[in-house]
């Protein structure tokens, strides 16, 4: 028990203490996610549509296939069934066979097969059904595309986009649900992104394709049919979100809460929750880029508001949110009233049970538990 309260704080959710929610928030569809997403103004009012995850992704790949004729498609049924989730839905149609390719189901023959392609000067973008997949492809990812260009002393990029869904899904276990952002993180010659909202999506897929240097887009399923409105700059083809910029979802002077991928809607919802509750103000930060990480960004807002959560679905072991609360303590310790929490996936194989799959990952009350047992509210 020891280990566990050292691993995990938030490994409580295992307690008997605490009862099971009603329904599964960790992986029900959450209609008031983009409802915050409107209410916070996150696109600019003027001439806004809504779009799923989904089309972004596809708009920002079509777009970038239209004008640079390097660019093509590679993976697991990516043409003729349109995308394991529709994410490729009509490339085939409009860029034709030699430009969105049908892979038989070998990661490791189609990563190494893209890498070469990129090596010899061309832009693919390799679809991994899962990133659980990759694991078959992890060499290619790292010794190959990861390092070449260090190695080769500058002289050879690998201009590839290693792309697919990442983190807790719902009913798939162990070797479907695993989060890897703090796995490619830790590789120096990668760039990862991870998406939260359209926008998110849109503008990092188009700069992850223009980047010289291979990077990782990690996105999550359960978000690929949520809608977000896209402002008027967004819906342009010449959208492109910088990496290594954070994004301030919401305001606040009380709380920060650094996030990424769909764990910042859950922690959207919390924040909603502790004001309504407690009358605390909690900043929640969409880091957006995992590397290069904005590390300005946190600091800034711990500096305002004295405390700092951070939140992922990830293992809590050598993860993404150890490596904030190291960062925050090595750069903002003077600043902090209170010790940094993290909120985390269990330090478990994701199980298959209903039951036990939802005390595995966070939910929206966990947040706001921790939350306030942080603040003493």
């Amino acid at each position: 028990m020891a280990a566990a309260r050292f691993f995990r704080p938030a490994a409580r959710v295992l307690s008997a203490s605490r009862p099971a929610p009603a329904l599964r928030s960790a992986f029900r569809t959450t209609a008031a996610i983009p409802s915050i997403a409107r209410s916070r103004g996150y696109a600019s009012q003027s001439n806004a549509k809504e779009m799923t995850v989904r089309d972004a992704l596809n708009e920002a790949m079509a777009e970038e296939m239209e004008m640079n004729d390097k660019v093509f498609v590679l993976g697991e049924e990516v043409a003729q069934y349109n995308g394991a989730y529709k994410v490729t839905k009509g490339l085939l149609d409009r860029f034709g066979d030699r430009r969105v390719i049908d892979s038989p189901i070998t990661e490791s023959g189609f990563a190494g097969l893209t890498v070469g392609a990129a090596l010899a000067g061309l832009h693919p973008i390799c679809e991994f059904m899962t990133f659980n997949f990759a694991m078959q492809a992890i060499d290619q990812i790292i010794n190959s595309a990861a390092k070449t260009h260090y190695m080769s002393g500058g002289i050879q990029p690998c201009n590839i986009t290693f792309r697919g869904p990442n983190g807790f899904a719902a009913g798939v276990a162990a070797q479907h649900s695993q989060d890897y952002t703090a796995w490619y993180g830790s590789i120096p010659g990668l760039k990862v992104v991870a998406p939260y909202s359209s926008e998110d999506a849109k503008g990092l897929m188009k700069a992850a394709i223009r980047d010289p240097n291979p990077v990782v887009v990690l996105e999550n399923e359960l978000l690929y049919g949520l809608s977000f409105p896209m402002s008027e700059a967004a819906q342009k083809d010449d959208f492109v979100l910088p990496f290594g910029k954070a994004k301030i979802e919401r305001p606040g002077k009380d709380l920060t809460i650094v996030t990424l991928s769909r764990c910042v809607g859950q922690s959207l919802v919390a924040a909603e929750q502790l004001k309504k509750r407690y009358g605390v103000e909690a900043e929640v930060i969409n880091l957006r880029s995992i590397k290069p990480l904005d590390v300005e960004a946190i600091v800034k807002s711990v500096k305002k508001t004295g405390h700092m959560m951070a939140v992922e679905s990830g293992f809590p072991s050598f993860g993404v949110g150890a490596e904030l609360i190291a960062l925050t303590c090595e750069y903002a310790f003077d600043y902090l009233e209170a010790p940094p929490v993290r909120v985390t996936g269990a330090e478990v194989p994701t199980p298959y049970a209903q039951k036990l799959e939802e005390m595995s990952f966070p939910t929206e009350e966990l947040i706001v538990n921790y939350a306030a047992k942080l603040l003493r509210v």
